[in-house]
C-alpha cells in the first residue's frame, strides 16, 4: 500500500486517529500521557483534551507524523518531539544515555483494518525524517523487548524492539520500565544515517 508520511498538522486527521469514537466528551488519551506532566495530563478532561491537541497542530513544530494511504485517508500516527520537552526528560525509569539533544518517538497508532501492512515501519521512518528535518542529531524510542512474544494491542503503542531494529535503531540502554508485562529498552539511531 503506498503511504505518504508527513507532519501532523491536521486536527481532523488526529481526531480520526486518536479521538473518541462515540462520545465527544470522553477522556481518551489523545496521545497526551507521555507528552504532558502528570498533573496537567490529569487536569485535562473530555473535550479539553481534543482542544489541546488542536492547538498542538498549529505550532511551528508538529506533535508527530501521520501516514495517509493512497486515497488520502489517515491510517497511522507516531508521536515525536524533543525529549527535553517531555516527561521523559525527568523519568526515573527511562534513563538518559548522554547529553545529546535527542528527540523521542514514543507512541504508534495504526487504525483497525490497516494493521499488518508495515504502517508502523513507515511511521518510524517518517518520525526519524521529521526529527532530522527539525535539526535533531538522533532519535530515541522506548519499546518493549518482547522477544517475539505477542504484545496486547493496548500496550503495543510503545512499539517493539524488533520494529526499532528494523528501522536502524540499536539498544542504547536498559531501563527499569515495563509495559504490558515486558521490559522496555532505550533504542537510538542517528539521524544522519
Amino acid at each position: 500500500m503506498p503511504l505518504l508520511v508527513g507532519p501532523a498538522t491536521s486536527f481532523d486527521d488526529l481526531a480520526t486517529l486518536l479521538g473518541p469514537k462515540r462520545d465527544p466528551d470522553a477522556s481518551v488519551c489523545w496521545c497526551l500521557s507521555h507528552r504532558l506532566p502528570a498533573a496537567t495530563h490529569r487536569a485535562l478532561t473530555g473535550r479539553a483534551r481534543g482542544e489541546y491537541v488542536r492547538e498542538l497542530t498549529t505550532r511551528a513544530v508538529a506533535p508527530g507524523v501521520v501516514a495517509h494511504d493512497d486515497d488520502g485517508e489517515p491510517v497511522g500516527w507516531a508521536a515525536v518531539a524533543p525529549r527535553a520537552e517531555l516527561p521523559f526528560a525527568r523519568s526515573r525509569t527511562i534513563p538518559h544515555v548522554d547529553d545529546l539533544p535527542v528527540w523521542s518517538v514514543w507512541c504508534f497508532r495504526v487504525r483497525a483494518g490497516h494493521r499488518g501492512r508495515g504502517i508502523a515501519h513507515a511511521l518510524l521512518a517518517g518520525a526519524v525524517a521529521y526529527a532530522r528535518d527539525q535539526g535533531a542529531p538522533a532519535v530515541e524510542g522506548y519499546p518493549v523487548d518482547n522477544r517475539g512474544a505477542r504484545v496486547d494491542l493496548t500496550m503495543a503503542y510503545v512499539g517493539t524492539r524488533a520494529l526499532f531494529e528494523a528501522g536502524g535503531f540499536t539498544v542504547a540502554a536498559e531501563t527499569t520500565g515495563v509495559s504490558g508485562g515486558f521490559p522496555r529498552v532505550v533504542m537510538r539511531r542517528s539521524t544522519s544515517g
